[in-house]
């Protein structure tokens, strides 16, 4: 199996609020590690949702290791899967101690609140130390000695919304600096997320709002120079009824006497007033059929014309069922399992 981006080393992941963008991210950086590689997944929104997905104590600002890699027949040692929580106050700790080899001094600026003030007062610092840190873990050099080296990071991003923002640190830094380090490292941050080794992902869900936010995203991040991966269609729900029988739901043209015979055949052909919900019969539960049925095939029908506006979007599609026990890290290897299949990692 081959993945659709395999000069890719960080792969961003957004999306619309409530679409799963981070269990996707979760399940992204497991398919990685099954291809031996050693993956580090990252989040930048202070929730401690990596923690929660894999079942670990909540993360500090350093790297630790969560999971190993989903494993497959005959394929390759699975790498392994890092974590990491990065906040704003302990990259600015960390970058002065990197670039301007301010170690107890840097302490000492954070115990007296200059990072709480940098960040209110220019918030769009908070967002040149988060990527300046996502920059570091990619470009590993001279200066992180002894820091373990990835084949690929996988980064939790923010939501649609505001991950052009947060990409676009040259942007948000020329307000604040017009020359000199900061303006400089930034440029070269740049170098890196608008380059084939960076990909954008989009998650989203096949309703109206989600579906219209990921176009008008992939239209933002195309505006600005981002580089645009794929479309994690997430949550489908199954296709439980052939296109047919979802007609004759539709228009209310079902056989009901075969509904009987099979509601008979299963033992459930009561007769009157006996049956299962507060009293009703057969024919009651024939009806309540009949109306999911007609619920189910309208959501199809919704859904597909949504699907159909994400096929036309451009850009190489995936799709993650919605697991009916829940996400948990047994599913995450499930959701894994599928992005490897279709080309994703």
């Amino acid at each position: 199996m081959s993945t659709d981006w395999p000069k890719v080393r960080l792969h961003v992941v957004t999306g619309k609020g409530g679409t799963g963008k981070s269990t996707v991210a979760a399940a992204l950086a497991l398919a990685l590690a099954s291809h031996g590689k050693q993956v580090l997944l990252c989040e930048v929104e202070g929730r401690q949702g990596i923690a929660r997905m894999f079942d670990v104590d909540p993360l500090p600002f350093e790297e630790r290791l969560i999971a190993t890699g989903l494993r497959r027949e005959g394929g390759d040692t699975p790498g392994s899967v890092h974590a990491l929580h990065i906040d704003p106050e302990a990259a600015l700790l960390e970058y002065l101690s990197l670039y301007y080899k301010l170690g107890r001094a840097g302490r000492a600026l954070d115990r007296f609140g200059v990072t709480e003030f940098a960040t209110t007062i220019a918030p769009g610092v908070r967002d040149v130390l988060l990527t300046g840190k996502v920059f570091e873990v990619v470009e590993r050099n001279a200066r992180n000695k002894g820091a373990l080296q990835y084949d690929a990071v996988v980064l939790d991003g923010p939501p649609t919304g505001r991950i052009n923002q947060f990409l676009n640190v040259s942007d948000e830094v020329a307000g604040l600096a017009k020359v000199g380090p900061i303006k400089a490292q930034s440029d070269t941050m740049m170098t890196l997320f608008r380059s084939p080794r960076t990909a954008v992902h989009l998650v989203t869900v096949l309703e109206e709002m989600p579906v219209q936010e990921t176009s008008d995203g992939i239209d933002a991040l195309r505006e600005a120079g981002l580089p645009v991966g794929g479309v994690v269609v997430n949550l489908v729900r199954p296709r439980d009824l052939a296109q047919p029988s979802l007609t004759e739901a539709l228009t209310g043209t079902l056989d009901t006497a075969s509904i009987r015979t099979d509601l008979a055949a299963a033992g459930l052909g009561l007769g009157p007033g006996a049956g299962p919900a507060a009293g009703g019969g057969s024919e009651d539960l024939v009806e309540v059929l009949l109306d999911e049925g007609r619920d189910h095939a309208e959501r199809r029908r919704l859904e597909d014309s949504q699907r159909t506006l994400v096929g036309a979007m451009g850009v190489p599609t995936y799709e993650l069922p919605r697991l009916v026990d829940g996400v948990d890290l047994g599913g995450l290897y499930e959701l894994a399992g599928l992005l490897r299949e279709q080309g994703l990692a």
